[in-house]
């Protein structure tokens, strides 16, 4: 199983990319989030996972080990393929696909291209237990404090901040202790 390649990036489009390594150029498929993070490097390094079907042999490559675990625990659902999966990270973060399932949030999963209402129940309850187990930024984002940021930084991306400039005041502000008021609040003064 090819579990990372490391090399020198050839070619770059959205949806897929391709590596050198040793003289060998792999294509491999991959998400917007990982085209964002890949930027403009010459050298990079993606976590992959190789799917094998009748058919084809696809590599699809993630720039975090963590969006690799949730393409593989998307996959694992009845109905989402790899393709729906790329397409679900391609359309949010992991912390964010594991918030909406841990607060069991079917619009907004079913708010991805592709995704019914029944995918997105089923989706809930395949994989809400192992949200919990998932840590994300070497520490689990279900705690009290982290609940908090983002639903501080989803009520403030909802008024129309920018995403990052949200994440950057609250990062300042936040002292582990404030509510989802406070922290708003607070984010508001600076931004």
């Amino acid at each position: 199983m090819i579990a990372q390649l490391q090399g020198r990036l050839i070619e770059k489009h959205p949806t897929e990319i391709v590596i050198d390594c040793g003289g060998v150029g792999y294509l491999v498929q991959i998400s917007l989030n990982t085209f964002s993070a890949i930027g403009s490097e010459e050298s990079i390094k993606v976590f992959t996972k190789l799917i094998v079907r009748e058919d084809a042999q696809i590599l699809y490559g993630f720039s975090e080990k963590i969006e690799r675990e949730m393409f593989m625990h998307l996959i694992s659902v009845s109905g989402i393929g790899p393709n729906t999966a790329m397409i679900m990270l391609s359309s949010m973060i992991p912390d964010e696909i594991a918030a909406a399932i841990q607060s069991e949030d079917v619009k907004t999963i079913q708010s991805i291209k592709g995704i019914g209402a029944k995918t997105a129940q089923r989706v809930i309850i395949d994989l809400k237990d192992k949200m919990l187990k998932m840590t994300f930024s070497n520490e689990n984002i279900f705690s009290s404090n982290n609940t908090n940021r983002f639903d501080a930084l989803t009520a403030l991306v909802s008024l129309g901040f920018d995403k990052k400039s949200a994440e950057k005041a609250i990062d300042k502000i936040s002292t582990g202790e404030e509510s989802v008021e406070e922290l708003i609040k607070k984010a508001l003064k600076i931004l």
